[in-house]
This record gives C-alpha cells, sequence and structure tokens, in this order.
C-alpha cells in the first residue's frame, strides 16, 4: 500500500495560459484525453488553453472545461505514477467539486465535460445580466464579515481559511462592503478583477438552469469520498450529490471547514491538482500541521511524484 493522500482540484481563478501544455507534448494519454475535450465541446480548448489570450481562458465559459480537463490529465499522469497511491478522499473548490466527482467515479469524463461546459455557459450568462462583484476580506473574524456582508446586502461566497472570506454581490454592495470593512474588524479587504458576482444569489439564474441539467444526469456512488462544498461533508447517494452540485452554484464554499473536517478524520499528506498553487497556500492558514504538495506541470509533476514514491 502505497501513501495516503487526499487529492484536491483548483477552482475558476487558478487558470493560467500555457497549462497542460507540455503534458500535451510529451504525454500520449494527456494528449488523448485534451484531443477527447476538443471534439466533444466542438471547438478547439486546448488552443485557449494552450495561446490564450488570457482574457479569452478567463472567461468563464472557457475557464471552467479548461480547469476541469486539466486536473483529469494531471490525475492520469499521477495514477500511472504512483500506482499504489491510496486516495482518501477528494475534494475541490468551487469548480474543482465537478472535477472531484468525475475523479471518483461519480460520471465519466464526457459527462462531466458536458456538465462542467453548461455550467460555465450558465454563470458566464448570469454575469453578462447582473452587475456584480467579489471582495476578499482578509483578517476578519467569520462573525464580524458576515455582520459586514448582512449590512451591505451581500451574500458569504467563500468561507476559505480562517481570516479569509470572499463576498460576493451586486457592485454597488461589494464597493461598500470594502468601505465599512475596516469598521468589521477586516485588517485588508480588496475588491477582486472577476467577471461577477459567484456563489451569490446573483447566481440564481444559472443555478436554476444546472438543476435541470442535472436532473437528467445519472450519477454513480462515488468509489471513494467526495467532499462537497456547500455542507462540507461528503456526499454519497445520488439524489444528495445532485442537490449539493446544484445549490454550490449560488451557495457558499465552505473550503476551511471541508480540509478541516478531513485533517481532525486523520487526514495529513494532500495534492493540489491544477494551477496556481491557490489550495495548498490555503492550507497553511487552515492547519499548519497537514503537507500540501502541487503539481501543474511537468517540472512540479516529477517533484510530487518523487516525494510520493519516496
Amino acid at each position: 500500500m502505497g501513501k495516503r493522500v487526499v487529492l484536491m482540484f483548483a477552482g475558476q481563478g487558478a487558470q493560467t495560459v500555457g497549462m497542460g501544455k507540455d503534458f500535451y507534448e510529451s504525454d500520449e494519454a494527456s494528449r488523448q484525453l485534451m484531443d477527447q475535450a476538443n471534439d466533444a465541446l466542438g471547438y478547439s480548448l486546448t488552443d485557449v488553453m494552450f495561446d490564450g489570450p488570457s482574457a479569452e481562458l478567463t472567461r468563464t465559459s472557457f475557464c471552467q472545461p479548461a480547469l476541469y480537463v486539466h486536473g483529469l490529465a494531471c490525475l492520469q499522469k499521477l495514477s500511472a505514477a504512483v500506482p499504489d497511491l491510496e486516495v482518501g478522499a477528494y475534494a475541490g473548490l468551487s469548480l474543482g467539486e465537478f472535477t472531484a466527482h468525475a475523479a471518483a467515479g461519480t460520471y465519466d469524463f464526457a459527462t462531466g465535460l458536458d456538465i462542467v461546459a453548461k455550467r460555465g455557459s450558465f454563470m458566464e450568462e448570469s454575469t453578462n445580466e447582473t452587475q456584480g462583484s467579489m471582495a476578499a476580506m482578509i483578517g476578519g473574524e467569520e462573525a464580524d464579515v458576515r455582520k459586514l456582508a448582512e449590512a451591505c446586502d451581500v451574500d458569504v461566497a467563500n468561507l476559505n481559511a480562517p481570516g479569509q472570506i470572499v463576498l460576493s454581490g451586486t457592485k454597488e454592495g461589494i464597493e461598500k462592503s470594502v468601505a465599512l470593512a475596516g469598521d468589521h474588524g477586516v485588517r485588508i479587504p480588496t475588491e477582486l478583477d472577476v467577471a461577477g458576482a459567484y456563489h451569490s444569489r446573483l447566481m440564481r439564474g444559472a443555478q436554476d438552469k444546472l438543476a435541470s441539467v442535472l436532473a437528467e444526469t445519472t450519477f454513480s456512488a462515488p468509489e471513494t469520498p467526495v467532499i462537497c462544498n456547500v455542507d462540507a461533508r461528503a456526499v454519497t447517494s445520488e439524489d444528495d450529490i445532485r442537490e449539493t452540485l446544484t445549490r454550490q452554484v449560488s451557495g457558499s464554499v465552505r473550503w476551511g471547514e471541508s480540509i478541516q473536517g478531513l485533517i481532525d478524520q486523520g487526514e495529513t499528506l494532500f495534492v493540489e491538482l491544477g494551477p496556481g498553487r491557490v489550495l495548498a497556500g490555503l492550507m497553511r492558514r487552515i492547519d499548519r500541521k497537514a503537507k500540501a504538495l502541487s503539481f501543474a506541470d511537468q517540472e512540479s509533476f516529477e517533484k510530487v511524484v518523487e516525494e510520493l514514491n519516496g
């Protein structure tokens, strides 16, 4: 039996131009997976992933399938290089939760890609129809940030780690929350450069559309536990999976609580699959006793494999 790990998948915002290109050029299995995605989508996702421009890759409708495909290409490479790896659980931040379900066998690659592509399009439509924004609140207590959100009529989008909470809502409400943050104990309030108000009530139109897609999708019980964002717990039944993936579009991402729960259950080693090292960085805020590795390209992949095989 190899080392036991929790595998984590990146969410929107982690994307970077060039992601997956070295895997595509050097690994036949990665190339086949990405070509399969191109064929299924009816356009060259890899052109956007490899060459951008950044503004195009950042579009929700491209970004979400790009991260999904890249995360599963990373998983495919890791599974081949460390065949005796024991996976204790899968977790993914926002979009990454959909990748985690594909990794766990809840649905196959093609089914997940179709769901993710539609989710991205629905969310982009809602973004274009609303004037939304988001802001990171660094250094505040959760109770105080929740009072700030209520005062500004915005929503708590992400509970990423202790002292790192993201608010989401109307542009006016977010600007007000940044202005009033200091009065609520927040050290560093920063409006984010995002297209819309993800994980807020402004995404309910996208949520309703995704619900119709998920209602027509067949899910299998995950072979390994998958932690859902909205409830910070493992989901197993088909109805439970469908319901939590639906609510996630406008609901809060309880990431810090999800990871802390896994640590409390005895998990100590986490591997982030995807660009950016965002999740590995959050681990330091959640619990420094846990170890987080990360890879997104060939060089970092080889380092992680060496560590896991050591």
